[in-house]
């Protein structure tokens, strides 16, 4: 079965001011989906469609050669985004509660010291790419990664994602990524975050 863009549960306007609904609808129904469409593509014809976008990007060498670095940019674009779309929210910010916080906590200090290190990552990614919070199998780290590369590929499980690709933030933000990535703690749906960390930790 075909992969499609899934819809947003809030509307374009609704992370306002931090993200402008433009740069929402761009995103959402261009950017993510011209990824959706180039794996589609990609995958046609392959009996790779039936699995979850992620299991394939924790496989790619299952994808033909002539196929995987298609499959690895269009289809970590879709894994990416859709991942984004879920971390958001318009009653988003504040702090993160429970467990999650305890080993937010733990690991980093404090979740300022986590921000810091989550927006620090972002602002030294070179040209496009994600910075992130992960579940590395035994606990949190962050890390970055190139264009639409997934920790996924890494063995590592995603909590919390930003994208720092330009189109992401250049009509409000222009070139000040890190601008950007102090406002975004503004949107971010600490209840979904904690839900992915409860997931991935088992």
């Amino acid at each position: 079965m075909a992969y499609s863009v899934p819809a947003l549960t809030y509307d374009f306007a609704a992370l306002e001011p931090h993200i402008d609904a433009r740069t929402m609808e761009i995103h959402h129904d261009k950017h993510h989906a011209a990824y959706v469409t180039n794996l589609n593509a990609a995958l046609e014809g392959t009996d790779l469609m039936d699995r979850p976008i992620e299991s394939i990007l924790m496989d790619l060498d299952a994808v033909p050669e002539d196929k995987r670095m298609a499959v690895r940019n269009n289809g970590g674009g879709h894994a990416n985004h859709t991942f984004f779309w879920e971390i958001m929210g318009p009653n988003g910010g504040g702090e993160p509660a429970g467990a999650l916080a305890d080993a937010i906590s733990s690991t980093f200090g404090s979740v300022d010291e986590l921000k810091a290190a989550v927006n620090d990552a972002g602002v030294k990614r070179f040209g496009s790419g994600w910075t992130w919070l992960v579940w590395d199998g035994s606990g949190l780290a962050v890390m970055s990664t190139p264009n639409q590369d997934t920790p996924l590929m890494e063995g590592k499980t995603p909590i919390l994602g930003i994208d720092v690709w330009e189109h992401a933030y250049y009509l409000n933000y222009q070139n000040r990524r890190p601008d950007y990535l102090a406002a975004w703690w503004n949107v971010v749906a600490w209840d979904a975050v904690a839900a992915k960390f409860e997931a991935a930790r088992g």
